[in-house]
């Protein structure tokens, strides 16, 4: 028998406003039973665990986003003014690319290039 992925946790120090965050990222809601203060909180798949330890290295997993109803453009805005910031930015001249972006925690996250958009270049080429 074969195993599946249940969540993608990400340890954190406030389970709850990190998952607030990623549900207005996600357009996702919370679990109903998830308050402020909960050392634990789910969104779309993601546990949130509330560890002592703060985050002291680079990510070796991140989620990679495509925006599904606009522009990666767009959505690299709409993302800073939720509090996320830019840490890397690897938009092309040509179109291509995308943004690291990290979260109010400082976890590392992409936003790639809409479906659209990629459809877009491939004809254009």
């Amino acid at each position: 028998m074969s195993s599946l992925v249940r969540h993608v946790t990400i340890d954190c120090s406030d389970a709850y406003r990190l998952a607030s965050f990623w549900s207005a990222v996600l357009d996702a809601p919370l679990a109903d039973d998830d308050h402020p203060g909960d050392p634990e909180a789910t969104v779309a798949g993601l546990l949130f665990i509330a560890v002592p330890e703060g985050k002291s290295v680079k990510n070796r997993l991140h989620l990679d986003l495509q925006p599904q109803d606009r522009t990666r453009d767009e959505e690299v805005e709409r993302l800073l003014a939720l509090g996320a910031t830019l840490v890397s930015d690897r938009r092309r001249p040509d179109g291509t690319g995308w943004a690291v972006l990290a979260d109010i925690e400082g976890n590392e996250f992409c936003v790639e290039r809409s479906a659209a958009e990629r459809a877009a270049g491939a004809s254009a080429a």
